[in-house]
């Protein structure tokens, strides 16, 4: 299969294929003409490599995952181990997005009604330089 086809196959794009064909996460045999030829094994390959992207996994992490695998381990363990710090990752950034999402809001509330002022020598915007933030403790 080739590059062309094993991307429309799976939903995905040519350059999706070629980058992870670059980064030697995919291993295609080449022809005689010089085109790269993807085997099934390389398409359920890439089905996992788009699937574990998918839920979070980076590249660095599926290279580790595939070479687990390739040395004969089950690669399950790494996975939970992967998943449970990308979890707890993702956890803290939607901790962080709650919390500039709170800000935002108090600032909307706050200058919804302030009048718009020209800037001067000193002043951007006195909406954000006067800008309060209501402490929540």
């Amino acid at each position: 299969m080739k590059v062309t086809e094993l991307a429309k196959s799976l939903g995905t794009t040519a350059d999706t294929v070629r980058y992870y064909t670059r980064l030697g996460l995919l291993k295609p045999a080449k022809s005689v003409n010089g085109y790269k030829s993807y085997s099934n094994k390389e398409v359920s390959r890439l089905k996992f490599i788009l699937s574990a992207r998918n839920l979070g996994f980076s590249v660095a992490d599926i290279k580790q995952i595939l070479n687990e695998s390739e040395d004969g381990k089950s690669a399950c363990p790494l996975v939970r181990s992967l998943i449970k710090e990308r979890l707890e990752e993702t956890e803290k950034q939607f901790q962080a997005m709650l919390a500039l999402r709170g800000k935002m809001s108090s600032a909307l509330s706050q200058w919804e009604e302030m009048e718009d002022k020209a800037p001067t020598a000193n002043m951007v915007c006195h909406l954000i330089e006067n800008f309060e933030q209501i402490k929540t403790a």
